[in-house]
């Protein structure tokens, strides 16, 4: 009996103590005075200005120095690599994007699992493509391009800022969706894409809405859909594919923020507490507004989901279409 006692007093100790430890743990937030925000794209870009954005207040909210760590090259899969394999202290994090999470995987040998080796933190903003056709194509609506492209099977084009982009999988997308067959022209980024269809030399373009703006301000170009489930808030009278006969069509372009799955839980959580805070505070959402994006703060389980969700919907397409990168 005297044994048992020992023993169990032990356990209830080691319970005791594994308790305190952990809430101990959880309270030495954030890990150093000095935290690692990476993104895996250059300075300038929207990646960048909306990391920026976010850590300014993020400083501010913790009294810290947030320094942004611009990983740059292959799509933002070299970042992506550099923090899976980074501290478990929990000191850097990740402003993630959809294409390194959830369609680079089925493309290339990427050297991280995105579900195995980075941790989920939150969905940090979402914003979809516009598409968009030359003023000359003489097309004004998406119904009309629709028709086109039933009636003209192969002779629609549209251009891509590269195999596997996000532009280039929401073409693909939609003709899958709607049983049309237009021809893909890929370009080596966005500015020559944009170039060409102003330039007439082709017909459409699933362009940032941030990208596409001046020249719909102009009538250069003529916006028929957005590829999210909501309407843009830039664009509130451009209509969703969805709601334009393919109510199953969304292909939206999200950041969110990941860590190193070798993090602790308690850390993990603490970082979603207060980068949702951070997402939700009115001066960071007008600023991000004013980039063409939409804060979407959430839980970690929110974005888990959505990782998935995605990478099962790109896989596929990927798969059936024969997609492959160059």
């Amino acid at each position: 009996m005297s044994t048992r006692r020992h023993l169990l007093g032990l356990s209830l100790s080691t319970l005791v103590l594994g308790a305190w430890n952990a809430s101990a743990f959880a309270q030495e937030f954030p890990p150093k005075k000095t935290i690692t925000m990476v993104v895996g794209f250059a300075p300038g870009g929207a990646a960048d200005t909306a990391a920026r954005i976010i850590a300014k207040k993020l400083g501010e909210n913790l009294d810290v120095s947030v320094v942004i760590d611009n990983k740059a090259g292959a799509g933002g899969n070299i970042a992506h690599q550099f923090v899976a394999n980074g501290p478990a202290d929990g000191s850097t994090i990740l402003l993630g994007s959809v294409g390194p999470l959830t369609i680079a995987p089925h493309l290339m040998k990427v050297m991280y699992d995105p579900f195995k080796d980075l941790a989920p933190l939150t969905m940090a903003a979402s914003f979809p493509n516009v598409l968009v056709v030359h003023a000359g194509t003489g097309i004004k609506t998406f119904a009309e391009y629709i028709a086109y492209a039933k009636k003209n099977p192969g002779k629609l084009d549209f251009a891509s800022t590269g195999p596997g982009s996000a532009s280039h999988l929401a073409g693909e997308l939609l003709d899958d969706t709607a049983k049309i067959e237009t021809v893909h022209v890929p370009y080596k980024g966005g500015a020559p894409a944009m170039q060409d269809l102003l330039g007439g030399r082709v017909a459409a373009h699933f362009s940032t809405v941030s990208t596409a703006m001046p020249y719909i301000e102009t009538g250069k170009l003529i916006p028929l859909a957005v590829t999210s489930k909501q309407r843009a808030p830039a664009l509130p009278k451009v209509p969703t594919i969805a709601e334009s006969g393919y109510p199953d069509y969304s292909a939206t372009n999200w950041y969110a923020f990941v860590a190193s799955s070798k993090v602790p839980k308690p850390v993990l959580d603490r970082w979603n507490l207060e980068l949702v805070k951070v997402l939700k505070s009115s001066d960071v959402v007008e600023q991000l507004n004013k980039h063409g994006t939409t804060p979407a703060p959430g839980s970690r389980e929110d974005l888990a989901k959505t990782m998935r969700s995605d990478y099962d919907l790109w896989g596929r397409l990927i798969r059936e279409r024969k997609i492959a990168a160059e």
